[in-house]
């Protein structure tokens, strides 16, 4: 006497099996190799596994992935044929599969050494409690391969979209940057839909305000029959000439330019008006600049950011001892500016901190030695990358008998702070201060060189190497004991 154990009952927490109708009269009628045939059939793969999860039997409905390849899992654990990400999910087929019902499809993944993975849809039942696990299961490389192409179509849907709108972006970013007006005009009612700034401060009103005008209400009415007539030859032509015509309400004169283009199921019609006038007008203005530049009084360089010599004018060059300005251009600043080029970086940090320079005091180096006392103001031209500096000439001082001018006072001293380094100003300093000693021991020993050396710390040749050198007294009489 055989007895069958009841099937085991599921845990609350697991799936419940998928209820499939039976058919109870074949089943009387197959035996074993028909019933076998027929689940082969019916499935791209049909696996029998038995109690320890080993794959006894093996068949393929179909040639992929190839009878060869569901051969070889005979003998083989039924986990050890999936990716190990599948290894959870036949665990759970064998687990769940009972007598009375199916278990409900899962995807396993088989590796395939020829290519992609093998996706595999798989419905356990077990006929007997504690038999083997017959499992059917649905190739689904052909499901795989239409997602992976639906996946890559709507990636390249989206590139696509990308391009567009970065496209559009850049259209409309120029749109609004040129400084030329344009006008999107409907192609059939003339109806104004877009304006750029340009336009807007052409016509002196807000963008909104010119949306849903005819774009003829903006020119005069002697103008309004040729613009009429530009439409009309735009439809019939796909084409027209550029006309001249006047804008309404004293705007001044225009050149209308008209082109025909199709977007959004709507034709349209982008105008564009030129105005020469204002050109011409800033050209001719720029020209006036240019000659009363040239002709000021005082000095006036335009330098790059590296501030090589662009221009110059005539005064600058009478500074700088230059006959024509070709000498000048492409030439450094630096080589006429400042006592040293200390001086000129000073100047130069100031303006590149602050953006522009005024009243710097400093000198003018001539071509063949000259040294003209001047005031720089200068200034850097933001986002046109040059420079300007303005020179104006000081008054003439007489020359010093020691050669260079010494401060008599602290404030002249720092007012050389800026002008000349601090090494040439300390000993330019230090030569005053012994010249003024030396001349002081002299008048208190009524000009007694070996009392007066005496006094100061010198020996008497010491004392007369000093004197020499800032040319003090007379060094041509007899030697005083």
């Amino acid at each position: 006497m055989v007895t069958v154990s009841a099937p085991a009952r599921p845990a609350p927490h697991a799936p419940q099996p998928v209820p499939v109708a039976a058919l109870p009269l074949p089943a009387g009628l197959l035996d074993g190799e028909a019933a076998g045939l027929i689940v082969a059939a019916g499935s791209d793969l049909s696996l029998v596994v038995d109690a320890d999860g080993v794959i006894r039997e093996a068949a393929s409905g179909g040639e992929d992935p190839g009878p060869g390849t569901v051969a070889a899992w005979r003998g083989r654990p039924f986990s050890d044929t999936v990716t190990v990400e599948s290894r959870p999910k036949v665990e759970a087929l064998l687990r769940e599969a009972r007598a009375d019902a199916v278990t409900r499809w899962r995807q396993v993944n088989h590796p395939s050494p020829e290519g992609p993975d093998l996706p595999v849809r798989y419905a356990a039942l077990r006929p007997k409690a504690g038999g083997p696990v017959i499992l059917v299961g649905r190739n689904l490389r052909a499901v795989a391969a239409l997602q992976h192409r639906l996946a890559e179509a709507q990636q390249a849907l989206e590139r696509d979209y990308d391009r567009q709108r970065a496209a559009e972006t850049r259209y409309r970013l120029l749109f609004q940057l040129t400084g030329e007006p344009v006008l999107v005009v409907d192609a059939g009612t003339r109806r104004i839909a877009e304006v750029n700034p340009a336009a807007a401060r052409l016509f002196g009103r807000q963008p909104k305000r010119l949306a849903g005008l005819d774009a003829v209400d903006l020119f005069e009415a002697g103008s309004a029959r040729a613009v009429e007539t530009l439409f009309a030859t735009l439809r019939v032509a796909g084409e027209a000439a550029d006309i001249p015509a006047r804008l309404a309400h004293g705007r001044g004169a225009t050149t209308v330019s008209a082109s025909l283009f199709r977007g959004e199921s709507a034709t349209s019609v982008l105008l564009r008006l030129a105005v020469p006038a204002e050109g011409e007008a800033a050209q001719g203005l720029a020209a006036h600049a240019a000659e009363v530049l040239r002709a000021m009084p005082e000095g006036f360089v335009v330098t790059d950011a590296g501030r090589r010599v662009l221009a110059a004018n005539t005064a600058f060059l009478e500074l700088s001892q230059l006959a024509t300005e070709e000498q000048a251009r492409g030439q450094p600043l630096d080589a006429w500016l400042g006592h040293d080029e200390t001086e000129a970086q000073a100047l130069f940090a100031t303006l590149r901190d602050h953006g522009s320079v005024r009243r710097f005091s400093t000198v003018l180096r001539g071509q063949y030695g000259s040294v003209e006392d001047v005031e720089v103001a200068a200034v850097a031209v933001p986002g046109q990358g040059c420079l300007g500096f303005s020179f104006r000439a000081g008054p003439r001082r007489a020359a010093s008998p020691v050669g260079t001018a010494l401060p008599r006072s602290v404030e002249q001293m720092t007012e050389l702070v800026g002008r000349v380094s601090m090494k040439t100003l300390v000993r330019e300093t230090t030569d005053l201060i012994e010249k003024l000693c030396i001349e002081a021991a002299l008048r208190i020993t009524r000009d007694n060189r070996a009392s007066a050396a005496e006094m100061l710390g010198l020996s008497r040749q010491g004392l007369y190497a000093k004197m020499r050198r800032y040319g003090i007294g007379d060094l041509d009489g007899p030697d005083e004991a």
